[in-house]
């Protein structure tokens, strides 16, 4: 990045910060996720050219609409408020006997009130601290499920749509994306030093290498963000890892029938903190539907599909057409390539060994996890998103899972068992395999098993 665009850059996150401790930003959708958004206009009467330009660049998405906190000073989660009555439609729908939830005004949810009872089941017999899964149609965006449960808060409502869970590594997806359209080919080898977990300075040095490479599918899968830094330093610029953040709607609202927070992501200009954000250990934060929507652009061949809860009412205009091209986030290529990179982290990667128990395995499954833990106080956070079968998408997922120093399972197991019982509809009644009782804390894992296992250290983000 030259000089002046740098300076440029620097300014509008200070102007950006200032306006957003003062009560934030006003921010819009872009009409098309892919759109140059060198193009979008703030809508609005500026009080002068600056204050034009940071609203412009923050409705686009290349910044975000408010002050990011900062997860190891302020975690999100410790803010966590419930839903009210009126905005919890899934606590206002009833059975109507037909197999579908209703609101009290007759109009009907998309949700699939057996899979939405399997899963929080699954939540509730394991006493998560916090869990929420989702799952939805990739190409329509119906949303199937949306379950939840908090032993830690019970009560709580509206885990699935708020923003305040750690990224981690699934912003990889982002990072991969950036680089599957800069060209770079998932098969190019990185060579590194030290582990593939924790990241310094010096490892992003390219002397003296200890011989260790990756490709980057490889490195996708088996989460290796040392790899994953030094690409983003090599083909990519904060500018450009903005603007597919942007086009994946971070910074950016989601339009939704239940309020949804927008999920933030903070990318620095200086080179160790954009190496850092490209390996996923920046401040993003990420709600659940949105990573079942991530998940959804690999499966629609790069497109963007708003979600939906509430079916239209019989007889009503349909929706006016829309140009699927104005949905586009990447090429098809660039989608080709990055489902891929996520195949890998089921069959070779972090989720393997959960994807491979016998009797349960997922046919077809593609998907990135992340995990990170916060240490005062202990959070182990984890997250897989995904979708299934990688040639014939039909459901897409993200679970994530916060656990205390003891844990049972993790989000590769629930995201597992929303895929297998999305993809049979499964009732109710059908019981998950069995995990282990308890599990202690300890160093870092290799491989995200999704049931008890070692807990991952605070600098893991597999």
């Amino acid at each position: 990045m030259n000089p002046s665009r740098r300076l440029l850059s620097a300014l509008l996150v200070t102007l950006v910060c200032v306006v957003g401790a003062l009560g934030g930003l006003v921010h819009t959708s872009l009409a098309s996720p892919a759109a140059d958004a060198g193009s979008a206009t703030d809508g609005g009467t500026a009080a002068s050219s600056a204050d034009a330009g940071v609203e412009a660049v923050a409705a686009a998405g290349l910044l975000p609409p408010s002050v990011v906190p900062d997860r190891l000073k302020a975690p999100p989660i410790a803010g966590l408020r419930s839903l009210s009555a009126k905005e919890d439609l899934l606590a206002r729908a009833r059975p109507d006997g037909k197999g579908h939830l209703v609101l009290p005004d007759g109009r009907r949810l998309t949700v699939d009130p057996e899979l939405q009872g399997a899963l929080t089941k699954i939540l509730e017999s394991y006493e998560v601290p916090y869990g929420a899964v989702v799952v939805l149609e990739p190409s329509t965006g119906r949303v199937l499920a949306m379950a939840e449960h908090s032993q830690a808060q019970p009560g709580m409502r509206g885990l699935t749509t708020r923003a305040v869970f750690p990224a981690a590594s699934v912003f990889k997806i982002v990072t991969g994306s950036a680089l599957a359209e800069a060209g770079v080919s998932k098969d190019v080898q990185e060579c590194f030093r030290g582990g593939k977990r924790r990241l310094t300075e010096r490892m992003l040095e390219d002397g003296a290498l200890s011989g260790k490479c990756l490709s980057l599918a490889e490195a996708m899968g088996k989460s290796a963000n040392v790899v994953f830094a030094k690409l983003a330093l090599k083909h990519l610029a904060p500018e450009r890892l903005r603007h597919m953040a942007a086009a994946f709607h971070f910074n950016r609202s989601i339009d939704f029938d239940v309020p949804t927070d927008v999920s933030l992501a903070s990318i620095p200009d200086d080179e160790f903190g954009f190496a850092q954000a490209g390996a996923g250990f920046g401040n993003v934060y990420l709600s659940p539907l949105h990573g079942a929507l991530m998940a959804s652009v690999a499966a629609n061949r790069g497109l963007w599909t708003d979600p939906v809860l509430v079916e239209p009412r019989p007889g009503s205009a349909p929706a006016p057409a829309v140009d699927p091209e104005s949905r586009r986030v990447l090429t098809a290529q660039a989608a080709a390539e990055l489902t891929d990179m996520m195949e890998e982290t089921v069959t070779n990667g972090t989720a393997r060994a959960v994807f491979r128990q016998r009797g349960f395995q997922v046919k077809g499954a593609v998907g990135k996890t992340g995990t990170l833990a916060d240490k005062a106080p202990f959070r182990d956070y984890s997250w897989f998103v995904g979708f299934a079968p990688r040639d014939n998408p039909q459901v897409a997922v993200a679970a994530v899972i916060v656990n205390e120093p003891k844990w049972r399972i993790r989000a590769a197991y629930v995201a597992r068992e929303a895929l297998r019982l999305g993809l049979e509809r499964a009732p109710a009644h059908v019981a998950a395999p069995a995990a282990p009782a308890v599990a202690a804390t300890g160093g870092s894992e290799a491989v995200d098993g999704g049931v008890a296992a070692p807990a991952v250290s605070a600098t893991a983000t597999p």
